[in-house]
């Protein structure tokens, strides 16, 4: 059982997963910032794969929030049965289709599961330097050179925005669709923000704030499934495994992360509604500016 000071850190850092997942400001950024002033008690082993872990807490929350954006099957009283006495088997398995699946909704998971091909490609080809690149010497710096890029990128974007072409997720075009999900890849940088790099990219594209929010919800369940899939496949596989006190804090992490990220999605959503992303642009430059400074100065 970890003591009261390792789940108040727990809960700490599933508070600025929740925040900063969602909101495109990185959150693994934040983690590792964090984690310089913070340390969790426990092996680094465990350390590396909290990190990404944690991040599942945050996703069921997208999965529950647009769960019916999401799911592609419902049940109507009609029954299939009937169909295949009355009519023919072609005209039955239609109506049959139309009862019991949303068509729009399978589209729309092919146009996911198309845009996170790249960064599921790139980010098995080069793991072993992306790990490199978390915990490396240079690891903050990297972070903050990343955090401050993409803030003036966002504050030109936004500044030089055109007419929306996308306002509705179904219609989004699957040439567009990968392109995003090619930008993404830029996001297995520390710092960048998977949210923070989708976003701009829908942005560039054309798509409307609503739709690239969206979009870049949905494409975090395969990306973040999959990260922590393969970090536990590695960590088991090298004959690892969980203490008592590591699932606590797992379990800990994830359920603290779930209800913030819920929070963090409805106030995100509520407000770019009204407003543009040019805020979280400074914010990612004053912090990194912020983090240079303090590293400079203590090492």
């Amino acid at each position: 059982m970890p003591d009261i000071l390792e789940i108040i850190k727990t809960v700490i850092l599933g508070i600025v997963e929740g925040i900063t997942e969602w909101l495109p400001i990185s959150s693994t950024g934040h983690m590792i910032l964090v984690d310089e002033f913070m340390k969790l008690d426990v092996r680094k082993d465990f350390m590396d794969i909290f990190l990404v872990v944690i991040q599942l807490g945050a996703i069921l929350a997208v999965v529950i929030l647009f769960w019916s954006k999401l799911w592609p099957f419902h049940l109507k009283k009609t029954a299939v049965k009937p169909f295949f006495k009355e009519e023919g088997k072609a005209v039955a398995l239609k109506k049959a289709c139309n009862n019991y699946v949303h068509v729009d909704k399978i589209l729309l998971w092919v146009k996911i599961l198309i845009a996170s091909v790249p960064a599921a490609i790139i980010g098995l080809a080069f793991d072993d330097q992306i790990d490199a690149m978390l915990t490396g010497d240079m690891r903050a710096f990297v972070v903050a050179g990343a955090l401050i890029a993409y803030g003036i990128l966002f504050i030109v974007i936004e500044s030089l925005k055109k007419r929306e072409k996308i306002t509705d997720l179904n219609k989004m075009p699957y040439r567009t669709a990968l392109y995003i999900g090619l930008i993404q890849c830029l996001s297995l940088v520390p710092g960048t923000s998977r949210s923070g790099s989708t976003i701009l990219g829908a942005s560039l594209l054309g798509t409307s704030r609503t739709v690239a929010a969206e979009f870049s919800f949905f494409l975090g369940i395969p990306a973040m499934f999959g990260a922590s899939a393969i970090k536990l496949l590695k960590f088991f596989s090298d004959g690892l495994s969980f203490t008592s006190a590591e699932i606590i804090i797992l379990i800990v992490g994830c359920a603290v992360s779930f209800v913030v990220s819920i929070l963090a999605i409805k106030f995100l959503v509520s407000y770019i509604k009204k407003h543009d992303f040019k805020v979280f642009g400074v914010y990612r430059i004053i912090l990194g500016i912020l983090v240079i400074l303090y590293f400079a100065v203590v090492n």
